[in-house]
């Protein structure tokens, strides 16, 4: 029997191979002189402006890559994500995150079933619960309305409600919203996380929102214990149920737990962890902050983008050309990494989340047939804003390793600000930034010009810049809850389109399954050494003296009592 077919074993993919030494000829600064193609290698989309011409590309190639997606079926696998089909063949799902934020008459069925009125039933339960709890009637155990909110949850359940909050601080309208109240996320299991979530807070007006889809992920439910106890030591048992609610399909966990099931916002099997910001897991706590009608407004800016992705030709869907030049960059020019650098600080936790999103996504070395890939896929993301990236890691992007860079700016900054007698405002200083990097990377600077510039010969070498580094660079009219929702939306169908461009399961993650199960070994183990004094057992030499060493040592917590944070 044959072997399922290969996207690199096409007509298609060898002709983008054959295409690569064309290229390679070529250099960035002679292809910019070319105003057409400059002006064809742009894209727009609801104020959006996309220019993609400092990629190491021709209309060509751009034309190659369109015949690509055609060979890898792209228009179909799309249609099959908005249909419901179960594309997430690893763990027999659909995956319908575009139906989290799709209009309330909108059809989009799993299982011959419509979700999205499903999806509508929890969110107008968010709506009334946030409006309760923001007014002050949702009192605390004694009496006092709850204004500092902790949402406990790892992985997906943590780094996309975190980003959207993060970019919403300073957004005059959201900011007005939040007066007055805290929101904080509690992830890592570390005990220092924990006492750094709590600080300063009083249980007595904190409300805790458990994330667990299962109510059994490990590092979550310690959490979730810990700060349970946090507030039994200071209020009572009977606290729990008013200061702690969830986001869980496991309502018999969730009682026995102790929190009220009724105080419990379901999300579904065909919504991924990294893609469930637009659920319960990010609209519940980022709803008590900022109010539900903000967060509607996030939710409309990404449904915006799903109906651009879903609908416009692949010259000007601005999802599909990303996704088709992140694997220009990763399979044909060989570059694994990418930056993601916005010029706009409230974006600071942008890169974290879309680490996160693709290379749990994408960090793949097998088809979604389970066939070894005979060519590299997945992407390394990383990132911080500008300016502050300049001043770190652009040293390597500019005269170290070729990564190209997706370059975010913003046309009015959320918070303006202007000194009288300087050039220019502070926004204005940061975004002259953000037009100077792309040119200087594509550019560079040649030994000819430091020689003009009677550069010391011993420094021309050091001072030359090759140029020829890819980037795109996005602007954006403004970032409002709205165009945050864009935003996320853009990376997340980019994403998929690079999987199923790579022919890859972009929806599971069965990466993360075998550190889980070889932690549970050695917690066994540290309980059984520690409560019954058992020698170690059963690992490798390294292991086992690694965990010797640390057994060793007399834990600064009794096994015997209950310790919190003392910060």
């Amino acid at each position: 029997m044959a072997s399922p077919a290969l996207i690199c074993d096409t007509e298609q993919w060898k002709a983008l191979q054959a295409h690569v030494g064309a290229i390679q000829k070529t250099h960035l600064r002679d292809l910019m002189t070319d105003a057409g193609r400059c002006k064809a290698m742009t894209a727009e989309f609801e104020g959006i402006f996309l220019d993609y011409s400092r990629q190491q590309g021709t209309v060509e190639t751009m034309d190659k890559l369109f015949k690509l997606a055609e060979a890898a079926k792209l228009k179909e696998k799309i249609e099959k994500m908005f249909k419901g089909e179960k594309i997430n063949t690893t763990e027999n799902r659909s995956v319908l995150h575009v139906a989290l934020r799709a209009p309330r008459d909108a059809v989009i069925n799993s299982d011959g079933v419509n979700v999205v009125p499903e999806v509508w039933s929890v969110k107008d339960k968010i709506k009334h619960f946030s409006e309760t709890f923001r007014s002050g009637s949702w009192v605390g155990a004694t009496g006092k309305a709850l204004t500092n909110v902790v949402s406990v949850g790892i992985g997906g359940s943590f780094l996309g409600p975190l980003f959207v909050h993060t970019a919403l601080q300073t957004d005059p309208e959201a900011a007005e919203s939040a007066k007055g109240r805290q929101l904080r996320f509690l992830a890592n299991v570390d005990p220092v996380d924990v006492a750094r979530s709590i600080k300063d807070l009083d249980p007595e007006t904190t409300l805790v929102v458990v994330v667990s889809k299962t109510f059994t992920t490990a590092e979550t439910m310690l959490n979730a214990r810990t700060l349970k106890e946090w507030i039994v030591s200071s209020l009572g048992p009977q606290a729990v149920s008013k200061h702690m609610i969830a986001v869980s399909t496991n309502l018999k966990l969730v009682k026995e737990f102790g929190i009220d099931p009724n105080n419990a916002f379901a999300f579904w099997d065909w919504v991924g962890g990294r893609y469930s910001v637009c659920s319960a897991v990010g609209v519940l706590p980022l709803s008590l902050q900022y109010g539900f009608p903000i967060v509607q407004k996030f939710l409309e800016g990404a449904s915006s983008i799903d109906n651009h992705f879903h609908t416009s030709s692949f010259e000007k869907n601005i999802p599909v050309l990303l996704g088709l030049l992140s694997v220009w960059n990763v399979s044909f020019l060989g570059y694994p990494a990418r930056a993601i650098l916005p010029y706009s600080q409230a974006l600071e936790k942008l890169a974290p989340h879309i680490q996160q999103l693709s290379m749990e996504s994408n960090g793949k070395g097998v088809s979604i047939d389970g066939v070894r890939l005979p060519f590299e896929a997945g992407e390394i993301d990383f990132g911080e804003p500008g300016t502050n990236g300049q001043h770190s890691f652009y040293q390597l992007i500019h005269q170290g390793r070729v990564i190209p860079c997706d370059f975010i700016g913003v046309i009015k900054s959320q918070q303006p600000v202007y000194l009288k007698g300087e050039t220019v405002s502070n926004h204005d200083e940061l975004m002259s930034n953000f037009f100077a990097q792309p040119d200087a990377l594509a550019y560079g600077k040649t030994p000819e010009q430091l020689h003009s510039e009677k550069v010391p010969e011993n420094l021309i070498p050091h001072k030359t810049f090759q140029g020829n580094r890819p980037s795109l660079s996005f602007l954006l009219s403004s970032l409002s809850a709205y165009e945050i929702g864009q935003l996320l939306a853009i990376y997340e169908h980019r994403i998929a389109v690079q999987g199923f461009i790579w022919g890859i399961n972009s929806f599971d993650q069965w990466g993360v399954e075998l550190g889980k199960s070889l932690a549970s070994q050695v917690r066994k183990q540290l309980h059984a050494s520690r409560m019954e004094k058992k020698p170690v057992e059963g690992f490798n030499p390294s292991s086992a003296g690694l965990l010797a060493r640390f057994l060793a040592v007399e834990p600064s917590t009794p096994y015997n009592t209950t310790v919190l944070p003392k910060v």
